[in-house]
This record gives C-alpha cells, structure tokens and sequence, in this order.
C-alpha cells in the first residue's frame, strides 16, 4: 500500500499525465494532501485579509494534478477516464478496488 508522502509525490511528479493508474490509496491520500492545503489556504486568507488569493492559487496549483488522479484512478478500475465528470457517481468508483492484473490501461502499478 502507498504511504502519504509516497503518493504526494507520484501524483506530482505525474502533475499531467492522464495515462496509465493509480490505486485506491494513492489517490485518496493525494486526495486527502490536496484538502488539507486547501484548507491551509483558506486559513491563510482569513487571517491575512487577502480576499481568497492564496486559496485561487492553491486551486489552480492542484487543478491538473487532481485530474489526472481521478483520470489514473478511473482507468485502474478498467473505466474511462471520462467518469470523472459524473460526479456521484465516479465517487462510488473511485471506492472499488483495483484490477489485479492488467486491464486496458496497462499493468498495475507496483
């Protein structure tokens, strides 16, 4: 199973990349890192009185990254990565665990 850190740092070093999978934890993990420094931010604007600058930038800085998750994500369940734009319903798939072997996206990650 992938570590926080380990995730954190797959996800963005795949910052765009669509193809290919990523597990269950390692998107829920860099799910999770996102949340948090969003929330960071949003802290960070409060207390500085900056009208949600730090926030807008935290977005678009995950905007790709996160996409590309639950494109990875999508395509680990054997599904198109265009699920990810049906939005409850791409949360129930986002939950199923992972082909064992390879499926039409490719092998496993390891």
């Amino acid at each position: 199973m992938m570590s926080f850190a380990e995730s954190i740092k797959t996800c963005l070093s795949k910052y765009a990349t669509f193809s290919g999978r990523a597990t269950r934890a390692e998107y829920w993990w860099f799910y999770l890192f996102t949340t948090l420094v969003t929330m960071a931010a949003m802290y960070l604007d409060i207390m500085e009185d900056t009208g949600e600058v730090f926030l807008r930038i935290a977005q678009l800085a995950f905007l790709l990254p996160s996409m590309a998750a639950g494109v990875r994500r999508m395509h680990d369940i054997n599904h198109s990565g265009w699920w990810i734009l049906c939005p409850i319903y791409n949360i129930i798939l986002m939950c199923y665990a992972s082909d064992p072997g390879a499926n039409d996206y490719g092998e496993p990650e390891a």
